[in-house]
């Protein structure tokens, strides 16, 4: 194979991966746009329901450290497909799940396989592209991200509504099933690496700096998914928005992560810094207009706000994975493998502090303490010099 063929192989390798992250991040923030027709189905209140996120998120922070300590020496295309054959096996017995304990029990197996999944792809991508490129693969590889907010939560929302949520299930296991098809034909054989383990690990936990990035990623990603794991109820509150208007905003804000995506994909190697901060800037000023200005936005105001968000949010992620692997060099997979405990940590303590909060203080004030810690986020990385690996010798 010629290198420009083998070049162009890779690429398209990088693609799917893209398409692996926006199925598992459909499968685990699915049910974020289900919670009152879930609940409403199996007989628990949306709170309750609620966990069904943050128990998922927490099994993926074991399943990711695992990943580092004992799979790291298998070769990633066979593990990969594996792992997504795994996640589509738990969307299917979710979608027969008739109990609230079944359907908890079948996310169980849908964790495992996300955690470790999301723990090698942002290695794997690095692998496959010149390291002055590692930027603008990863964005696409973690625009799925993006891609599941704009699709999967809302497209999730949209047939649990019309069609139940079981449907909406069976839907992400059949596209899990197809993802693992993807894999196998596009990935090319690539080595696990030896030696990664428990030294690794410490050695990454023991950085001043990576400590100083993890505090920013806990504050950053708990803060979001504080608010967006509720973001179905408080839109449901907002007078002026119809039940049929919450599917078309969930669109408005992925689509503005997809288009982030676009903007930052050529940026992020040269701009990192830059374009983090900007980000939780935004992000954290969205967070705060949807608490202290909440039932009297209208819907075009809204869905201007949701914009800012979701395309922050999508920078914001890009930046935070890109800077850990950056800042690891050769620790990239362990330090990889720790970003995805600390971020779907995150999401799981996020899940549940959002659940307590509103339920206390209500949604309002629950987007105020989330816009909040965005903001002691930001100040970490003001206060954080770039990788040195970074190519934008000003930051």
């Amino acid at each position: 194979m010629s290198t420009q063929t083998r070049t162009w192989h890779n690429w398209v390798a990088v693609a799917a991966l893209g398409v692996g992250s926006f199925t598992i991040v459909t499968t685990e923030l699915a049910p974020i746009g289900l919670l009152s027709v879930i609940g409403a189905d199996l007989g628990t209140s949306t709170s309750q329901a609620g966990l069904i996120v943050t128990l998922y998120a927490w099994i993926a922070v074991a399943a990711a450290l695992f990943t580092a300590v004992v799979l790291s020496r298998l070769p990633r295309r066979p593990l990969l497909v594996a792992l997504m054959l795994i996640l589509a096996l738990s969307s299917a017995l979710a979608a027969w799940a008739d109990t609230f304990p079944a359907l908890m029990g079948a996310r169980v197996i849908g964790a495992l396989s996300h955690g470790a999944f999301w723990a090698m792809i942002g290695t794997v991508g690095a692998q496959l592209v010149p390291p002055h490129r590692v930027g603008l693969a990863t964005s696409i590889i973690f625009g799925g991200v993006s891609a599941a907010s704009v699709l999967g939560v809302p497209l999730a929302n949209l047939v649990g509504t019309n069609e139940g949520w079981r449907t909406a299930f069976a839907g992400v296991a059949a596209l899990s099933f197809a993802v693992a098809t993807v894999c196998f034909i596009t990935l090319p054989k690539l080595p696990g690496h030896e030696g990664v383990g428990i030294t690794a690990l410490g050695r990454v936990l023991s950085g001043y700096r990576f400590i100083r990035i993890f505090a920013a990623i806990i504050l950053t990603i708990t803060a979001h998914f504080m608010a967006f794991t509720y973001i179905e109820p408080y839109l449901g509150a907002q007078s002026g928005i119809a039940p049929s208007a919450i599917a078309p905003l969930l669109f408005a804000f992925g689509g503005a992560g997809l288009a982030a995506n676009v903007v930052t994909g050529g940026l992020i190697d040269r701009r990192l810094k830059t374009v983090l901060l900007i980000s939780l800037c935004m992000a954290s000023m969205a967070l705060w207009v949807l608490s202290t200005v909440a039932g009297d936005l209208g819907l075009i105001s809204t869905t201007l706000v949701l914009i800012v968000w979701g395309g922050a949010i999508a920078a914001i992620l890009v930046g935070f994975q890109t800077w850990i692997l950056k800042e690891a060099g050769a620790d990239a997979l362990p330090a990889s493998a720790i970003y995805a405990a600390i971020f779907n940590g995150s999401i799981g303590l996020g899940a549940i502090l959002g659940a307590s909060i509103s339920t206390l203080a209500g949604l309002s004030k629950l987007f105020l303490i989330a816009a909040t810690a965005i903001a002691m986020g930001t100040l970490a990385i003001v206060l954080l010099a770039a990788p040195a690996t970074t190519s934008d010798a000003t930051e």
